[in-house]
């Protein structure tokens, strides 16, 4: 199964007329992709027809067949909701800005997109109807590497993949932080859905630094110190003076993010990976505990991923490999195909960054207090080429892999997944309730308990990948039907996600309450009146 959307460029331009909205193909095809609401058709060939003024028909897709890459996704949708009108493709700041001017012309709405790789969150598809991707992959400059302060400055469609080459081929020793799916993935646009990965830099959004943003009236701003004529501090200093406004441009529709500022971390002269294996579901909140100092103290550095066994296997292999087919996942078939692949059923990976003599110094007292909790400390040394340590070990040295799209081929030819990301405090009595909540839902729907932890410094992201087979009908609705009722049930005790989909962006909304979501109206009102940028994005219309 690929996941490559680049060949999109090559699909073709085309005039659309009313007959040619009908996006995708199967089911998706038999209902035509509907305009935005109040738009007719005028306004929107008048827009795509003025798109292609400014960045060539080339770059424009309206008819069916060169639209339906931005169709694809993998979240639930049996009702064939999220699906784009047509795509734009800029190349340059200007045509950013000149696309924004036309869409204020004819009304016409913008969802913005990176790469779109977020897999498991919508790809590229819009939250709500009638929307025209405007996808940001042309613009794939890396403007500037700072050995000496650590920075760089991106644009939105670089890649991991492209900035470590980068780092590479020039023998400049920093490191990058990556997602799971990091080479096909744009650290922009991964930063601004506050997304986290294996390193000490892990937090994204805590290691950007500056943007330059096209806003809603096409007008250009930079943040920080980036509007003061000769500053060398833009991607060394975050604050800048006034209201701090780079937040408002994550898991937002406010503006489009064109140039992006990242601090990289500086390769460390010893790099340690651990792996810590327990081998009880049961042992989830002992092993939280354990670890919560080590993170508060720093003694751990990077944010640390608790894998369950069964996540980890569907990595690697297929459901029937570890049971039948319609048999449920329990745990004694688990537990031993956990064990046949050096797994036990929580995996947690961490790693040490210093030099020899400060990792002999608290190695002994990490050691301790993980055993203590009924772990079994493992080093490369004992899990040798394991290729779940492997995986690890590759992401917590800001290293590229693509193994977790295997996750796709764990049920069905469907490649069904959707992330639900539940945010806690990283105390052992939450994980506990949560991991309950989590398998008494998921298994009440037909479907396996395959998640993760991410011990953050003082939080958890319950990260649960709710897999299924998309191209069977009746499975489809059930896992849409189950991750509703993930993300009712978990926000009625307090457990709202971090991150969404766009399949319950509004539903997550919901969550936060009724003055974040007047406070974000109004701000998008008065920078948006017209409402084009993305709407729906984040629940904000």
């Amino acid at each position: 199964m690929s996941l490559d959307l680049d060949r999109r460029g090559l699909l073709g331009a085309g005039l659309v007329g009313a007959a040619s909205i009908g996006l995708g193909t199967g089911a998706s095809a038999a209902s035509p992709a509907p305009l935005a609401p109040g738009r007719s058709m005028a306004d929107f060939t008048g827009a795509m027809k003025a798109f292609r003024g400014v960045v060539g028909a080339e770059w424009v897709f309206g008819d069916e067949d060169a639209v339906a890459p931005y169709e694809k996704a993998y979240i639930p949708d049996p009702a064939h909701r999220y699906k784009p009108v047509g795509a734009v493709c800029p190349q340059s700041l200007e045509e950013v800005q000149a696309i924004v001017r036309i869409a204020n012309q004819y009304r016409q709405p913008l969802w913005t997109v990176s790469t779109g790789k977020n897999m498991g969150y919508g790809m590229t598809s819009p939250a709500t109807p009638g929307q025209v991707v405007l996808d940001l992959k042309r613009m794939k400059r890396i403007l500037e590497v700072d050995a000496e302060l650590g920075t760089c400055l991106l644009e939105p469609g670089v890649t991991y993949q492209q900035l470590k080459d980068y780092l590479d081929e020039n023998k400049i020793p920093l490191w990058i932080d990556v997602p799971t799916v990091g080479p096909i993935a744009s650290p922009v646009g991964n930063t601004l859905d506050r997304g986290v990965g294996y390193t000490p830099y892990g937090e994204h959004f805590m290691f950007q630094c500056g943007m330059e943003v096209v806003l809603p009236s096409g007008e250009v701003m930079r943040t920080g110190m980036g509007s003061i004529k000769g500053s060398t501090a833009w991607q060394a200093f975050k604050w800048g003076y006034g209201p701090y406004l780079d937040g408002l441009f994550t898991q937002s529709n406010f503006g489009i993010v064109t140039k992006m500022g990242m601090w990289l971390m500086p390769r460390p002269p010893v790099y340690k990976p651990f792996m810590v294996r327990h081998g009880d579901m049961a042992d989830v909140p002992r092993i939280i505990e354990a670890m919560r100092p080590l993170r508060v103290s720093n003694l751990v550095a990077n944010c640390n991923l608790m894998m369950s066994a069964s996540y980890q296997l569907a990595m690697f292999k297929r459901r029937n490999e570890i049971v039948p087919d319609g048999a449920p996942l329990d745990d004694d078939s688990v537990k031993k195909a956990a064990k046949a692949n050096g797994l036990g059923m929580w995996n947690t990976y961490f790693a040490l960054y210093g030099t020899d003599q400060t990792i002999a110094g608290v190695e002994p007292i990490i050691r301790a207090s993980l055993t203590a909790s009924g772990g079994e400390v493992l080093t490369a040394a004992e899990m040798g080429d394991n290729p779940w340590f492997h995986h690890h070990q590759t992401l917590m040295q800001g290293g590229l892999n693509l193994d977790e799209i295997g996750l796709l081929r764990w049920r069905g030819s469907g490649g069904g997944l959707a992330w639900f990301a539940p945010v806690a405090a990283a105390r052992g009595v939450e994980a506990q309730r949560q991991t309950a909540l989590a398998r008494e839902i998921v298994s009440r729907h037909g479907f396996d308990y395959t998640a993760a932890y991410a011990i953050g410094w003082r939080d958890l992201h319950h990260i649960i990948a709710l897999l299924f087979d998309k191209a069977d009908a009746a499975e489809h609705q059930r896992a849409d039907d189950c991750y509703k009722e993930l993300v009712v049930r978990f926000g009625a005790q307090g457990w709202a996600s971090y991150r969404t989909g766009v399949n319950s962006m509004d539903l997550v909304a919901q969550q936060y309450g009724e003055v974040n979501r007047r406070f974000n109206a109004t701000l998008k009102h008065a920078i948006d009146p017209n409402g084009i940028l993305a709407p729906g994005k984040s629940g904000i219309i």
